[in-house]
């Protein structure tokens, strides 16, 4: 008898962890494995990341998987593969690195953003691509790199993105997707490249380097044999390539279930929020910010704004809180102080401070970009305690979420949560009455290697469309709605208003601050970043 090919595989690599994921066709998570993965940060703004050691790594991943699901290799169908987005992955003819990767958290191009951003060409570039410059960008970093380091360029065959190269190495194709396509290059509503956009980045000579667009929900290339020796499949496996992470988590998790006006954000280490509508529902802000990012559905796309920043603020005070304990001679883990939250949540009263998120270094993108942001607290006195900073941190995060939902229409009608931090019933609290709409929370597990599978499921026939998939694999894994409190909609409604007046406000300070730290003139344009301050 015959062993059944019963197994999708999902990969999803981000930037530290890259995980293989075993799912059945019905979508239920069997076994993940996962190998930790670094990158470098440089003095001059750099972070990079080796492209050998992250295939590696994807290889390592796969074997591992491999050890905990008995027969893997005979009973996979197929597998596909996702990534952390943006970022700069190159490759010469004989498909060997040029290169570190430039990451998304990489800020080298930041006067070449500056000087894009301010030309006659960016507004016709935004109407294309739905997306704002920065420098996490592809687009951007290869314009400065033709700038400052063209040796780099004319080594180069291919630009990838992270997605693209394991593509690669998995099958040998030189391919990308319809969604880092259109948002880096190309037109979201035909997820075509687009000429308009490639000028505009002054990359008209360079557009060899840009390799064939691909979707993943109807074309498959075959495992290689280099690539089944290396991660024990077997060689010939149908291979998928999936689109970018942000929208295959989201995907995961529910964006994009048929109900009208859901929204999804992903509550990490950063901050990410999207709604899913139709191609010419698009609402391409004035500001030109966020990002337009297509789905693997037909003509449905998701709006997007990301903070830099989400859990990252409350690693931040909880650390504060670890270093002080331990100076008096008392170790208290992570865990530990997570589960006090609730605790000064409940201590502390409701609306009296208002912080802004922007703890990263890289400042803030969404639904503002300025690298100069930096996180603030407004509203001290003598009576606040340790409590009261932790449950303005978390309302923070709240205000940010509506500021970005903001940006991009109405609020949503319900928001489905991902993310480690969904799972704190305080913050989902906050986030329902900030937004003043119901929160449902997604109970998969892996929802970024999840939506990369659905992809490969409807790719091999498994699932005829994949709003069929999404129907068996998603929507049976979301909670029960959490309605908003009356009362804390009143108040975060009341506190918005103060955080978005006092976060303007505070541009000029923002960046008078990076001037005395870089010994720089303030009213600079390159002010160490390509990000620009869009007054609303």
């Amino acid at each position: 008898m015959g062993i059944s090919r019963d197994i999708i595989v999902g990969i999803d690599a981000g930037t530290s962890v890259i995980k293989a994921v075993a799912f059945d066709f019905a979508g239920r998570q069997l076994a993940s494995a996962a190998v930790r993965n670094a990158y470098t940060s440089h003095s001059d703004g750099g972070a990079t990341q080796p492209l050998g050691r992250t295939w590696d790594d994807c290889a390592t991943a796969l074997r591992g998987l491999g050890e905990k699901v008995e027969g893997l290799a005979a009973r996979c169908a197929a597998l596909s593969v996702t990534a952390q987005g943006d970022g700069t992955w190159l490759i010469d003819d004989k498909g060997d690195p040029v290169t570190d990767a430039w990451l998304w958290l990489d800020a080298r191009a930041a006067p070449t953003v500056a000087t894009l951003s301010g030309s006659q060409q960016d507004r016709a570039r935004f109407e294309r691509t739905g997306t704002g410059l920065n420098t996490c960008q592809q687009g951007a970093q290869l314009a400065h790199m033709d700038c400052h380091h063209p040796e780099i360029l004319n080594g180069t065959a291919t630009a990838f993105h992270c997605k693209d190269w394991l593509y690669f190495k998995l099958t040998g194709q030189r391919a990308t997707d319809p969604s880092e396509a259109s948002f880096t290059f190309g037109d979201f509503r035909t997820r075509q490249y687009s000429d308009t956009v490639i000028d505009a980045l002054g990359l008209a000579h360079r557009r060899s380097l840009l390799p064939e667009i691909i979707d993943g929900t109807e074309v498959t290339h075959p495992l290689s044999e280099g690539a089944a020796a290396q991660t024990g499949l077997l060689a010939g496996t149908p291979v998928s390539l999936g689109y970018v992470d942000m929208v295959m988590t989201a995907l995961g998790a529910g964006v994009h279930t048929g109900d009208r006006g859901a929204a999804c954000s992903t509550v990490g280490s950063t901050g990410v929020h999207m709604r899913a509508v139709t191609s010419d529902k698009v609402v391409l802000n004035d500001e030109g910010t966020g990002y337009v990012i297509c789905l693997p559905a037909q003509n449905m796309v998701t709006q997007v704004q990301t903070n830099m920043a989400a859990t990252l603020n409350l690693d931040w005070v909880l650390a504060m809180a670890g270093d002080l304990l331990e100076e008096f001679g008392t170790t208290v883990c992570h865990a530990e102080l997570v589960a006090r939250i609730d605790r000064w949540m409940a201590g502390s009263e409701v609306g009296q401070l208002v912080y802004h998120p922007y703890i990263s270094d890289a400042g803030e993108r969404g639904p503002f970009v300025d690298a100069t942001a930096r996180a603030g607290l407004i509203g001290m006195t003598s009576q606040h305690r340790f409590g009261d900073i932790v449950r303005a941190v978390i309302e923070g995060l709240g205000m940010a979420a509506r500021d970005c939902y903001a940006a991009m229409g109405a609020m949503p009608s319900e928001l489905r949560l991902t993310g480690g931090a969904a799972r704190s019933s305080a913050l989902r609290s906050v986030l329902a009455g900030a937004l003043d709409t119901p929160v449902r929370i997604s109970f998969r597990e892996e929802a970024g290697a999840a939506g990369a599978a659905m992809m490969a499921a409807v790719a091999i026939g498994a699932y005829p469309t994949m709003e069929d998939c999404v129907a068996t694999w998603v929507t049976p894994l979301l909670g029960e709605p959490e309605v908003p409190d009356a009362a804390l909609v009143r108040t975060y409604g009341s506190l918005f208003q103060s955080y978005q007046s006092s976060r303007r406000a505070l541009v000029p300070v923002w960046h008078g601050l990076a001037a005395h730290r870089n010994g720089s003139d303030p009213n600079s344009r390159e002010l160490g970043s390509a990000f620009k301050e869009v007054k609303k």
